[in-house]
């Protein structure tokens, strides 16, 4: 593991991610995270001013370890493929599929569908994933500030003009102000819930369980980096099961609120212990292994934003929505919505716009990507839906479902296959 991210001291400027501040930026991104850390790192190469506000103060833990192929193509052009070449991260080659039979599919490897070296990805540990991109764009020229809390976003006639901030060691906060301030908070959506434009998926209201553990089992050669997603006995819920490096295996239960927290279900550890019993695939590979870490849960209730730009404002990453994590598609939609943020700030910039049509002119594809990973999400959570049985009767979308599971999604004709899969959906109670 990375060492501790260090906490700002009063003494400004001795850390690197303790630099003095200005009072005045082009760009100010408000969130640390891989959204954030792209925006923040393409705006700096294009030679605005950005000033990058996180509020965590060490290692910032998060899950959404599991990175799909097209996550190369902005890891690329943000100059990190190089470094995690060399990183201890584990390869992921594959992704496999259990049903709530314990019949398991056969691996999908990502390079017999493309030899390209994208097909090999990255298993990594989010604390150190992430502390990579924010250095990577301290290195390009971005202002990156840890301990930073975020008060406010300052409004001057419905136009962001900058934010309310106080920094790690001061006694007072500071009001910066900037051209255009970015939204990247996550799930917090800091800018968003304030303008109350979250609108949540009720289709999409699950819960987690989640915890690491120590010499769980891998299957061998380059399928010990794979991605396992495991159904439990009738499809109440699911397992991620994803190799980490040092021998760690995260491992996280996902199944409807209702169900997950119902009254009388126990601690997060019962919870845990009673899905596993439902899941005998999960439970063969951890039988040998060691819980490493307490357990965590979340609430994952997915959402969009009704609207995702503003005079002086834009929301990306899971700030503007957020997708249940079966198919590993987080880091990647924060990433690409990272890239396409930058572009239209840039070039907002660039022709002196600032306004909200200008700045969120990338979204309107962004939403039609996201929304196939959202609707593939349904048919998974479907308990009348096969993805066999369909693939069997229309051999001829196999190509759509992988280019989605791949990240692929702003591909043209790429949402075809919805067109014959229609309006299905998960119950909404269980």
């Amino acid at each position: 593991m990375a060492d501790d991210w260090k906490f700002c001291k009063a003494t400004a400027g001795s850390d690197p991610f303790c630099p003095p501040v200005e009072d005045a930026y082009d760009v100010i991104v408000v969130g640390g995270g891989p959204a954030g850390a792209a925006v923040a790192t393409l705006l700096a190469e294009f030679g605005h001013s950005v000033v990058l506000f996180e509020r965590a103060g060490q290692q910032r833990f998060h899950v959404g370890e599991s990175l799909i192929p097209e996550t190369y193509w902005t890891l690329e052009r943000l100059g990190l493929i190089d470094q995690l070449r060399e990183s201890a991260f584990t390869k992921k080659y594959s992704v496999q599929f259990i049903n709530e039979n314990n019949k398991e599919s056969s691996p999908f490897y990502f390079d017999e569908y493309n030899p390209h070296e994208c097909s090999q990805t990255w298993q990594v540990v989010r604390a150190e994933f992430d502390r990579m991109l924010l250095e990577n764009a301290i290195a390009k020229g971005a202002v990156v500030h840890t301990a930073a809390q975020v008060q406010d976003v300052r409004f001057e006639d419905e136009r962001a003009v900058g934010v309310r901030v106080k920094l790690a060691g001061a006694d007072e906060s500071r009001d910066i102000t900037a051209k255009v301030v970015v939204d990247a908070t996550g799930q917090s959506a800091f800018l968003a819930s304030r303008l109350k434009l979250k609108v949540p998926d009720p289709k999409l209201r699950m819960g987690t369980v989640w915890s690491y553990f120590r010499n769980a089992r891998r299957d061998p050669g380059r399928d010990g980096g794979a991605t396992l997603v495991i159904q439990s006995a009738e499809k109440k819920s699911w397992f991620w099961y994803i190799p980490l490096p040092d021998n760690i295996v995260s491992v996280g239960c996902t199944g409807p609120m209702e169900y997950m927290f119902s009254p009388g279900r126990g601690t997060a550890a019962e919870v845990f212990a009673q899905e596993l019993e439902r899941s005998p695939a999960t439970a063969e590979r951890l039988a040998d292994s060691t819980r490493c870490d307490d357990f965590h849960t979340t609430r994952d209730f997915s959402y969009k934003s009704r609207q995702g730009a503003g005079d002086g404002w834009v929301l990306v990453g899971d700030a503007f929505g957020f997708i249940d994590p079966v198919y590993s598609s987080g880091v990647f939609l924060a990433l690409k919505s990272g890239e396409m943020g930058a572009d239209a700030i840039h070039a907002a910039l660039q022709q002196g716009d600032l306004s909200g049509e200008v700045l969120g002119n990338w979204q309107t594809k962004y939403r039609a990507g996201a929304d196939s990973f959202r609707r593939l999400v349904y048919a998974f959570y479907s308990p009348d839906f096969s993805f066999s049985k369909f693939l069997k009767a229309h051999p001829q979308f196999r190509s759509n479902m992988v280019d989605i599971l791949i990240g692929d999604v702003f591909k043209p004709g790429v949402d075809e296959i919805f067109e014959v899969m229609g309006d299905i959906g998960p119950q909404t109670a269980v």
